[in-house]
């Protein structure tokens, strides 16, 4: 090894150097920056340019590029997870997910049919009245009313009333506790409605909580303008004749004979409760050749009802089996006008 001293050049041009032994490691104050086989000096500046080794600026700048990328990276990780969480913590609020309890319907839990009943029969005795028997009606009242009601709940005792029938029309609950029962009353020629408020208590009691309410019964309404706009005429006719010897054995509901005009399905007619009379008229839309639903118009006479008849539309849904229709299904119409 030779060492050679610097004097008198200054602090900053002062130079160490050392020859190293062939195929000696590099020492750990060597710059991984540095070229292979350059020399170090130049490190504070002056002589930067020789021997070919880098310029230390240059090569940090690397090192600063490598770090920003690496704390780019970080702060993306970061922000995305906290961003997650908290997006669909927000989604879920705002999409009702699973966390969210669904909300019962109206009147959930309301025993609407035990309070149908139970109002059809307060109105047996409510709309039933007279002057004579008030007495009686009083008594049979106690057992729908509450505690200190009007014993006759609003009437007057005077004068009567009757009707002849009452149905059930729809019970409107509106929550657990309380519903409007409506029933539908014939008196005479005409016809009413009876809102009657009804309260249940959690084992099932049943009261009438307040007066009942008259209302005028359902409006009539007016069919949409129907019927079929393209009929199939020549199918028409080609039914008449087949469907007149079926409804006449649909009269007597025997399946032997039955079963010859079934597409496979069981069809067990009328047992004699009637008398086919005649096939009044066949409606058949034009559609697929092999399958069509038709209606048609049946004359009945009833058993036992003398030369009265009936005339009644059905709906039969049928197939073609070669050159043969049969009937797969038969029901009531529900086509408005259908005849």
């Amino acid at each position: 090894m030779a060492r050679r001293s610097a004097v008198g050049r200054g602090r900053d041009t002062a130079v160490v150097e050392e020859t190293a032994a062939p195929g000696r490691a590099l020492s750990s104050s060597v710059d991984p920056w540095d070229p292979p086989g350059g020399d170090r000096r130049g490190r504070s500046g002056g002589g930067g340019r020789g021997g070919g080794r880098w310029s230390g600026s240059g090569g940090r700048w690397w090192v600063w590029a490598g770090r920003a990328v690496l704390w780019a990276v970080i702060i993306v990780i970061l922000v995305n997870g906290i961003r997650a969480p908290f997006e669909r913590f927000t989604a879920d609020e705002t999409s009702g997910g699973p966390a969210t309890t669904a909300k019962p319907p109206r009147g959930a839990g309301f025993p609407s049919s035990a309070a149908g009943a139970f109002a059809l029969q307060f109105a047996d005795v409510y709309l039933n009245f007279d002057q004579n028997g008030a007495a009686a009606r009083e008594a049979q009242l106690r057992t729908f009313l509450p505690d200190g009601a009007d014993p006759q709940f609003g009437w007057n005792g005077a004068g009567k009333m009757q009707v002849q029938s009452i149905q059930v029309a729809g019970v409107d609950a509106r929550d657990a506790n309380n519903a409007t029962v409506t029933l539908l009353a014939r008196n005479g020629e005409k016809w009413l409605r009876l809102a009657v408020p009804v309260y249940a208590d959690r084992g099932g009691s049943l009261v009438v909580s307040a007066r009942p309410a008259l209302l005028p019964p359902p409006a009539k309404a007016q069919l949409p303008e129907s019927g079929v706009q393209n009929r199939d005429t020549a199918l028409e006719g080609e039914l008449q004749p087949f469907l007149g010897t079926f409804f006449q054995e649909y009269a007597t509901g025997n399946q032997e004979a039955l079963s010859r005009f079934s597409d496979g399905t069981t069809i067990a007619g009328l047992a004699n409760s009637v008398t086919f009379v005649q096939v009044r008229e066949v409606v058949a839309p034009k559609g697929s050749p092999g399958e069509r639903t038709i209606t048609a118009t049946v004359v009945w006479r009833p058993a036992a009802g003398g030369d009265g008849e009936l005339e009644q539309t059905y709906q039969l849904a049928m197939v073609k089996r070669g050159d043969k229709w049969l009937v797969r299904n038969i029901r009531g119409t529900t086509r408005p006008d259908a005849s």
